[in-house]
């Protein structure tokens, strides 16, 4: 089979005009980024959001190996071929990070003949949000060292900026450092860091603003840290809310692009639900939702992760009622999990059902199907999974593009006419912080208990008392296991989750839990994909990773 690279050049791509146009769109309702790729003015949702909502498809994954089980492509075929049956439709994915492109995941655009379009455009550069995210984010860092160096009029304690610069690049080397050195000239010396760009807060706001008024709004709410007294300091007292919106100004706007198929796709907003809430921006999905018989999108890593924040979280701003939900699911994956045995790697698969049930939505396995996976093997998890009274459909979308995805659709559209969605929140937000963060851990990772370090301890009580309880909850966690800890595969019973920070975000609404080892900051591997991506001497990229 050719490379995703060699089919993504040899499928005429469309001008993105003729893609708006598939969603009733004018020209003066967007904004040109070359030929493929155009910016949907986000002032649209006023107009259309009052339209009947298209029905909306959540895609998650069972827990993943170190690869991913091709969730995006998954998203990207079923969109596909959502439209192949008739159907008016979109897809909603996020803006791939440089960490991951150069890390170890490679690009974040699908794979085969289910890609969105124009891949090296939108893996590298794109239309610059990421950019911006990172601007705002560092403005707000140079403004608060401003303020200590001129004066310190508000009391900021250095010691307690909660604050962090952010990259987007994993490096390691820049979760912990200091600056201000060098002397009285160069600024306050004291203790920083940097996280990597979509876990920024202003990442968060830019994801679940609606319009300009929201998004400045949230901005004035950031917290950076707090005074000598104790009282915390906020980004509008720092005077740094309006050039933040000024850089940001182009980034609300969602980004529209084409599939392979030519299917119309929303690529907007930051990934990292392991340690973001990892969803597509609120504006595009409702927008998408607004213009569309049936969207597709997808939030990152399992239903623990991803899909738990896109429901309690993501919803809850938006008002958005998911239809159903495809669950990803792969033979290596399921094996993986059952140190190579099916039946135990099952009990992984098993949960994530269970996890999406919770919220009251329909749902289906997709069994994303490899080369070389055996047909007995493929037979095996759809017997478990019907079983547990699911079903269990292969995916050959890479391969095969929308044919490949034909009896998914179907399959989706069936649980839709036969199971009305009945979704409902995991947890009520008058519950005090701790009992959130307990009844997450509980019901979707099946934790016996959860165990806080005394920080943690000290910033719950702190955060409480300062009247934000009420906040729902984001779980930074690791991906590659149910539990706060990566060794443990498959579906592990009795352990304890430690949570050892929590953070506020007033700005995007929510409180973050980390939990274990996770960090904010990823590295890169032993063998990073970087070492693999080059160009010709025409300039052409050789290989996405």
């Amino acid at each position: 089979m050719k490379s995703s690279l060699q089919i993504e050049k040899s499928v005429e791509k469309w001008p993105i005009g003729r893609i708006a146009s598939q969603l009733g769109l004018s020209e003066d309702q967007y904004d040109y980024h070359g030929k493929y790729i155009a910016k949907i003015q986000a002032g649209l949702l006023r107009r259309v959001g009052k339209n009947r909502p298209g029905r909306l498809v959540l895609v998650t994954a069972m827990t993943p190996t170190p690869a991913g089980e091709g969730k995006t492509t998954t998203t990207i075929g079923l969109g596909d071929a959502f439209a192949s049956l008739g159907l008016r439709s979109s897809i909603c994915l996020r803006e791939p990070s440089l960490g991951p492109f150069f890390g170890i995941k490679g690009g974040g655009t699908g794979s085969g003949y289910a890609q969105v379009v124009p891949a090296e455009d939108i893996n590298l550069h794109f239309t610059g949000d990421m950019y911006s995210v990172t601007k705002a984010n560092n403005l707000l860092s140079a403004m608060i060292d401003n303020h200590l160096q001129h004066g310190n009029t508000l009391a900021i304690d250095p010691r307690r900026i909660t604050w962090k610069r952010v990259i987007d690049l994993n490096d390691r080397a820049l979760r912990e450092i200091f600056v201000g050195l060098g002397g009285v000239m160069h600024g306050i010396p004291r203790k920083d860091g940097f996280d990597i760009t979509p876990a920024s807060e202003v990442m968060a706001i830019l994801c679940l603003a609606l319009d300009y008024p929201d998004m400045i709004e949230r901005l004035t709410r950031i917290i950076i840290g707090s005074t000598y007294r104790g009282e915390p300091v906020s980004a509008h007292q720092i005077k740094a809310e309006g050039a933040m919106a000024v850089l940001l100004r182009d980034a609300i706007h969602p980004n529209l692009v084409q599939t392979l198929a030519h299917t119309p796709a929303f690529v907007h907003g930051g990934a990292f639900a392991n340690i973001a809430h990892g969803c597509n921006s609120a504006v595009a999905t409702k927008l998408a939702c607004a213009l569309s018989d049936i969207v597709v999108t997808e939030a990152g890593f399992g239903s623990e992760l991803g899909a738990e924040k896109f429901f309690n979280i993501k919803c809850r701003v938006a008002g958005l009622t998911p239809a159903a939900a495809g669950i990803v699911a792969t033979v290596r994956a399921v094996a993986y999990q059952g140190c190579d045995s099916l039946a135990r790697g099952m009990d992984n698969l098993r949960i994530h059902i269970e996890n999406v049930r919770r919220f009251g939505i329909p749902a289906v396995v997709a069994i994303n199907r490899f080369e070389g996976d055996r047909g007995r093997d493929i037979a095996a998890i759809v017997a478990a999974c019907e079983r547990m009274g699911i079903a269990a459909v292969p995916s050959t979308v890479r391969d095969k593009g929308a044919r490949g995805g034909i009896d998914l659709a179907k399959a989706v559209l069936r649980a839709i006419g036969r199971n009305r969605s009945r979704f409902k929140f995991l947890y009520p937000l008058r519950q005090p912080l701790k009992k959130k963060i307990e009844t997450i851990a509980k019901a979707m990772y099946g934790a016996c208990c959860v165990d806080y370090e005394r920080s943690a301890e000290l910033d719950i009580e702190l955060i409480e008392k300062l009247g934000y309880g009420a906040l729902p909850i984001c779980m930074a966690k690791t991906q590659a296991s149910l539990s706060d800890n990566p060794s443990l595969r498959g579906r592990p019973r009795n352990f304890r989750i430690t949570v050892r920070q929590v953070k506020l975000a007033a700005g995007a609404g929510f409180v973050i839990a980390i939990t274990g080892t996770i960090m904010t900051m990823p590295g890169l591997p032993r063998f990073p994909a970087a070492e693999r991506i080059r160009i010709d001497h025409q300039g052409r990229l050789i290989s996405l990773s």
